[in-house]
């Protein structure tokens, strides 16, 4: 077996220097918990042999011991399911293929495919409610304990996410090895490797060559700003330790930064984003839940309805439409647009309803008529910095959205800024020339983001019609692609609004404190 480093915490040892990293400064630095209040520890020898970590087995040794996760699952509770786990051959040859959760009969809408009891579920709840499960070893209650300090001192002031907290969590029972009662589960993470069904990791793994198939696209900043953020939240790690070290004394691991590098931090929580499930009408504590046999076991698709659903002591997956033996079984992924589902789960929906791109319009504020365009358009329920989403397929609606708040940017006469709000239709009829400039800064808008991009759409057909295209080359494609065919029809949108004007003749207003797109 391959010892996947998504959950690794058993470096080589040129690695593990960076295992004895110093705790961060802004931990060394929380009021009121100085060195002197640190408990005296014996620091551990961090080697391969140090914790009972997984090792490099063959996969017919591993399954002989444990059997697959559904085996395991079986035998703590899981009742009898209608599914079964099966193997997708992947694109590289040095990993195991991906498991997926197929139907293991012929299904009709409405029934139940399984129901995975509670005590099976990773839940905030169990991590900091301080529960046992059977096999857990005593050591990490401390570890538990410190966590309902973590909960109420970071959570609450977010600077810890859900996310976070499960990483970490993952973390410490993966270096408890097989004795972690988590042990098969924490396997099946580390042979997924955060890929979903198109064996894809989410580009927060990408290497910074393959972040530039994604130039011109919003999503590469995105990815961008969502790694600084897990930075971040692995800087206010050394705080649980900070914050209650006697709740660490006599516990085996040091503080988090020095116990895990900040990349083995970032692959465990891209792990957690690709596989967690958000529970609905539950209380906080349960809303993120890892579900053995949900994703990315199971297929995300943006048209489906079914979803992992919160019953009576379970969670359970009553399928939406039927399926044949052998069949791969999906489950809705929410209302996201393909940028957030490249991002989680390292895929792209071509058929996805809900695909967007967002626009920003402010108004300008070096405009001596700012305080009072602000004011209009706030009685008429806009902002001075206004948000506008465009869907795949309503290109005109959302253009037509867009002009009333941008000629309020640009009028001059009080008495007009509340008509041009009001205004309906792709024309304007206060002005002929400032509807012209108003128009023309929209078209010039959606050119200058189609020119971000180093490749044309016809270039992004001619990519994607090669099927050596490299995987991560490909989904990236598809993304920019669609992006692109949303602005191209904004353009077109807007350009046939243009033709619409009354006069031809006219040439744009003058526009000194034009509002600002990006």
């Amino acid at each position: 077996m391959e010892l996947c480093p998504l959950l690794d915490t058993s470096l080589p040892s040129s690695h593990r220097p960076l295992l004895r990293s110093k705790p961060s400064i802004s931990a060394r630095r929380i009021s009121g918990f100085s060195n002197s209040l640190r408990p005296t520890r014996r620091r551990n020898a961090y080697s391969a042999s140090s914790f009972d970590t997984l090792v490099a087995r063959s996969r017919k040794e591993e399954e002989d011991e444990f059997g697959d996760l559904k085996a395991w699952m079986h035998k703590n509770g899981l009742p009898p399911c209608k599914v079964v786990l099966e193997e997708k051959a992947w694109h590289d040859k040095n990993h195991w293929p991906i498991h997926y959760v197929a139907a293991s009969e012929d299904l009709e809408v409405g029934d139940v495919a399984f129901s995975v009891p509670d005590s099976l579920v990773v839940t905030l709840e169990r991590v900091l409610g301080n529960e046992t499960v059977a096999g857990r070893q005593s050591c990490l209650h401390n570890f538990y304990g410190c966590l309902d300090l973590l909960a109420a001192e970071l959570l609450t002031t977010n600077k810890l996410s859900e996310l976070a907290c499960l990483a970490l969590y993952l973390m410490y029972e993966k270096k408890q090895g097989k004795k972690s009662f988590w042990y098969p589960y924490i396997r099946e993470l580390d042979r997924q490797r955060g890929r979903g069904q198109l064996a894809i990791e989410s580009p927060l793994l990408w290497s910074e060559a393959e972040l530039d198939y994604l130039s011109g696209s919003s999503t590469k900043k995105e990815v961008l700003e969502r790694a600084e953020g897990i930075k971040k939240e692995y800087n206010e790690l050394d705080t649980v330790w900070f914050m209650a070290g006697s709740l660490f004394q006599q516990y085996p691991y040091d503080i988090p930064t020095e116990a895990f590098s900040f990349e083995i931090f970032k692959q465990a929580f891209v792990a957690v984003q690709s596989c967690v499930v958000h529970l609905q009408n539950v209380s906080l504590a349960r809303r993120f839940a890892l579900v053995p046999l949900g994703p990315p076991l199971l297929a995300y698709r943006s048209h489906c309805k079914a979803m992992l659903t919160a019953v009576d002591g379970a969670v359970e997956l009553v399928v939406d439409q039927p399926y044949k033996a052998g069949e791969s079984i999906a489950v809705w992924c929410g209302p996201q647009p393909n940028s957030k589902l490249l991002l989680n789960y390292g895929f792209v929906d071509e058929d996805n309803r809900y695909d967007r791109l967002v626009v920003e319009a402010a108004l300008n504020t070096e405009d001596p008529q700012y305080q009072d365009k602000r004011m209009v358009a706030q009685r008429n329920g806009r902002l001075s910095i206004q948000t506008f989403y465009i869907y795949a397929g309503k290109e005109k609606e959302a253009v037509l959205d867009m002009l009333p708040h941008l000629r309020l940017g640009y009028v001059t006469d009080p008495s007009a800024m509340l008509s041009v709000l009001s205004s309906q239709g792709p024309v304007c009829r206060v002005s002929p020339c400032m509807e012209r400039a108003v128009l023309e800064q929209v078209a010039g808008y959606f050119e200058r983001r189609l020119a971000g991009y180093p490749t044309t759409l016809s270039d992004d057909e001619s990519l994607l019609a090669d099927g050596d295209l490299n995987p991560k080359k490909r989904v990236a494609t598809q993304l920019v692609r669609l992006e692109k065919k949303i602005l191209q029809s904004c353009l077109e949108v807007t350009i046939d609004f243009m033709h619409q004007l009354p006069d031809h003749t006219v040439s744009p207003c003058p526009a000194p404190y034009e509002p600002l797109l990006r």
